[in-house]
Parts: structure tokens; sequence; C-alpha cells
């Protein structure tokens, strides 16, 4: 028998895109000096998908936002009032695990919440 124990998530990374370097730059720096998150990378992309029935091909930019699964609904909001697009990708994954110094860092460095 496998028994599973779910242990409250601590932590998460919050995913989105947006269209320029320098755009992805502002964001993630806004959000850094709010302390909404601890880390934002920032990855070149390429994307395909559908949007308002034609298939999109674009050049963006792909922010990996890590924070406090408490920050997550502050970091959306956040996210949504500065962000461009009319419908933004907002994607939060659970960090399952991880090194515990790194996990205490990112504590230290967001918003008590």
């Amino acid at each position: 028998m496998i028994i599973i124990i779910l242990r409250k998530m601590k932590y998460v990374i919050v995913n989105t895109t947006i269209g320029s370097a320098d755009k992805a730059e502002k964001l993630a720096d806004r959000i850094v000096k709010s302390r909404l998150a601890a880390c934002v990378q920032i990855i070149p992309i390429r994307s395909i998908y559908r949007w308002k029935g034609k298939v999109e091909k674009t050049k963006e930019y792909l922010l990996l936002l890590k924070t406090k699964a408490s920050l997550r609904n502050p970091l959306i909001t956040f996210i949504r009032a500065h962000h461009p697009y009319e419908l933004p990708e907002i994607v939060v994954t659970n960090i399952t695990d991880g090194l515990n110094d790194y996990l205490k860092w990112i504590n230290r460095e967001t918003r008590n919440k």
C-alpha cells in the first residue's frame, strides 16, 4: 500500500509571457521591487497559438517568477493590472521540493503574507 501525504505548498512558480524584451524587463523589475517575487527569469521563446480564429506565430519572452504560494493572488492581480495583453498567460506551478536554502531565500525576499 502506498500512502501519499499532501503537504501545503509554500512556494510557486508563476509563468507569464510578453511581447518584447523591454516590456519583460520592466514588468520583472516592478514585480521584484514590489517584493511579489524573489526572482524573475526572462527567456526568449517562439510561440504558436490560436487567437481570435487565426494561428499566430510570434517571438515572446517567458517570465518565470518564483514566489510564496500566499502571494499567488496578489501577484496575479499585479500582472493583470500591468500586462499589455488582452488575455495574458498566467500559469501557476507548485514547487514541491527544492534546495532548502534557496526556498528560504524566496521567503526572505518576498512580502510577508
